[in-house]
């Protein structure tokens, strides 16, 4: 596969075991933990991405002429669209009536984790362009009869080079809080509106007024005792909202096991009774809000474990931005304001490519006018309020 200047050679692996945990990282940097070698082996020695979940491993190595491996991509072949939270059913709904075939189709992402980051990962130095990774994966889809290809949650810098070397671009929308050099929580208060910041004030005062513990854990700090109750947790909130645990139990152990210096988990108690906790991820610029469950009712717990906290911790630890996850309109009022995320499309099948593209110009105008509509609702003063 040639590059311009080189010649790369792609190879595809089934299991990440089998591709050198150091070499990976060496690409994947240390910036962003869902990216790295300990986190996406956890997710497939834990039987959570696989192929009995529709999540078959298909990670791409880019290796220049002297086997030295320069590029490397999470990628799977998918037989469905689920725990991708890209929305892409319409589009396998209208290949289907057309009597084509939409799945299996080749996917870029992180299973199970809608956390932007670095998609394309290179080695430092070695000058591999983001085309290369297109060509690759494209000749990939041809290769391995799929219809597509889809690179999900990408840096900004990233999709901009997809959409060059002629991919489709879209974009979402997450809700992100941004640390502006704050001493402490109540300094972002005082960025506030006089109203929001009596709101936010008084959500804390009487989650903090419930009798409950809180801790913060992290690496040896968090045990077995605290990962079945997390699993619990986040048990009972997927069996509400959607029927389904994507993630085993022992992914929670291996991640504490491989990962535990970047875990932050938010942990509430009640009398030494676990009641609720809150998971998150620390990189080295944001912390990222994964899951999240309780058992019991609690005033205002879920936005004290999952917002206030991390914006706490957030701010002890210096780290620039929250990133709370997908969906929630409700996280603007507490400080978490609309932000784009990125993906990139590769689609064999001319008319559909052709359909998608007329669909993502109307998508993109939506999106763009329904984030300016969310910004007038921020919480954060305005003139001389």
């Amino acid at each position: 596969m040639p590059d311009g200047s080189a010649t790369l050679t792609l190879t595809l692996y089934d299991r990440i075991a089998e591709i050198d945990a150091a070499d990976w990282d060496a690409c994947a940097g240390e910036g962003n933990p869902f990216v790295s070698h300990a986190f996406l082996s956890a997710l497939e020695d834990s039987g959570s991405a696989n192929s009995r979940t529709g999540w078959l491993p298909q990670h791409a190595v880019l290796r220049a002429e002297d086997d030295h491996i320069v590029g490397v991509a999470p990628m799977y072949a998918k037989s469905h669209s689920y725990g991708e939270y890209v929305f892409d059913h319409g589009w396998a709904n209208a290949m289907e009536r057309a009597g084509e075939r939409y799945y299996p189709k080749l996917q870029v992402a992180v299973p199970f984790s809608p956390v932007p980051g670095p998609r394309l990962l290179r080695r430092p130095g070695s000058g591999i362009p983001v085309a290369a990774f297109a060509s690759a994966f494209s000749q990939a889809c041809e290769s391995l009869d799929t219809s597509s290809v889809h690179i999900t949650f990408c840096r900004e810098d990233e999709w901009q080079e997809l959409g060059e070397a002629g991919w489709l671009q879209r974009i979402g929308m997450q809700f992100h809080w941004e640390n502006e050099d704050y001493k402490d929580f109540e300094g972002f208060l005082g960025a506030l509106s006089s109203r929001k910041r009596k709101v936010l004030r008084r959500e804390r005062r009487d989650a903090n007024a419930a009798g409950l513990t809180f801790h913060a854990l992290s690496g040896p700090d968090i045990t077995e005792r605290h990962w079945d109750a997390f699993y619990a947790f986040y048990q009972s909130t997927v069996d509400r909202k959607w029927g389904s645990a994507y993630l085993t139990r022992k992914f929670f152990s291996l991640l504490g096991q491989r990962l535990g210096h970047r875990v932050v988990l938010m942990y509430a108690e009640n009398s030494n009774k676990p009641v609720a906790g809150a998971l998150n991820l620390a990189g080295d610029e944001a912390l990222y809000g994964r899951n999240w469950g309780c058992r019991g009712d609690w005033p205002f717990l879920h936005f004290e474990l999952c917002y206030y906290r991390a914006i706490d911790w957030a701010i002890e630890h210096g780290l620039k931005r929250v990133e709370a996850g997908a969906q929630g309109r409700h996280k603007i009022q507490r400080g978490y304001m609309p932000r784009r995320t990125y993906s990139a499309h590769w689609i064999a099948h001319k008319g559909l490519h052709r359909a998608v593209s007329n669909f993502l110009v109307d998508e993109r105008a939506g999106i763009e006018a329904e984030m300016a509509a969310l910004a007038e609702d921020s919480p954060f003063r305005k003139g001389d309020d």
